[in-house]
């Protein structure tokens, strides 16, 4: 996966957003330092690790934080006065479904103004692997916005994205359960043959390597539910071999949610894979009297 680059965002009244880079090393000693590229001054600094904000400069050169504290007197190519705003770390969207969209409009603005620099897609079905009878399908909504399938792995889609279509957010993405059955099998209510599994599996595989995130599924859509247990155990296991994960949307989030959740907690000790669930929702009415106080 391309490496995270910096994304600077200012907003009013309270948000200025900059994604701190993960290496940080103080100005070098020297008798006329070089300016930087950027100085934010006067901010008060949330640093993302529950720490208590504090009043400072944020230096950067290049896509990296070069120096952070008090400043005053550095020289820079560009100052952003930043007094009366926030200066944090950009906002990770871990459900966002941005993926076709931003080889539309790279600029990502719905994104970048709330302050998300950083958006993991692929909700079940991902923007790849596909096979021609998918670009088929998806053809007309991609003629619609005059865009140009012309990947079919997320290899070539990150490379897209990396020359051909940039955008001002990084991308990560699951390997969809529902996108891989949807390539091999189609959208019919069919079981799973071990060798339409073992070709799901290698796809699974085959994403992992290209940068996936780990395994996803959505099991109230169709066709990822007509993934059995069986099915997303063996599908998670390739994930974990590459150290992925496993997020899920629930098979059911209301009146079968005690089987959902005993369904995830099996793929997850099967597999030996960490799992996450998006968008919990367990103060369904049947349960409010008995939920336990969080």
């Amino acid at each position: 996966m391309p490496r995270p680059t910096l994304r600077l965002l200012l907003s009013t009244p309270m948000v200025l957003a900059a994604v701190l880079a993960m290496a940080f090393s103080g100005p070098r000693a020297q008798q006329a330092p070089p300016p930087f590229d950027v100085l934010i001054t006067g901010g008060r600094i949330v640093d993302g690790t529950g720490a208590p904000w504090f009043r400072g400069d944020i230096a950067i050169t290049g896509d990296r934080i070069a120096a952070m504290g008090r400043l005053a007197g550095r020289q820079a190519r560009q100052t952003i006065d930043a007094s009366g705003l926030v200066v944090a770390p950009g906002f990770i969207d871990m459900l966002g479904q941005s993926e076709f969209n931003v080889l539309v409009d790279g600029r990502a603005a719905s994104k970048i103004m709330q302050g998300v620099t950083t958006e993991i897609t692929g909700e079940g079905a991902s923007i790849a692997p596909v096979n021609d009878r998918m670009i088929r399908e998806g053809k007309p909504n991609w003629d619609h916005f005059k865009v140009v399938q012309d990947f079919t792995t997320l290899a070539g889609y990150f490379e897209r994205l990396e020359t051909r279509s940039p955008t001002t957010i990084n991308i990560g993405t699951f390997v969809g359960a529902g996108g891989v059955r949807d390539y091999v099998i189609g959208s019919d209510d069919v079981p799973s043959t071990p060798a339409t599994l073992e070709r799901m599996k290698a796809l699974v595989a085959e994403a992992m390597k290209d940068g996936a995130l780990g395994l996803s599924s959505s099991l109230q859509y169709v066709p990822d539910r007509f993934n059995t247990t069986g099915d997303l155990v063996e599908l998670a296991k390739v994930a974990a071999r590459y150290g992925g994960v496993y997020l899920t949307h629930l098979r059911s989030e209301s009146g079968r949610i005690d089987e959902a959740l005993d369904e995830t907690f099996a793929v997850a000790e099967r597999a030996d894979i960490p799992a996450e669930i998006w968008h919990l929702k367990t103060a369904y009415k049947a349960n409010w009297g008995r939920m336990p106080a969080v």
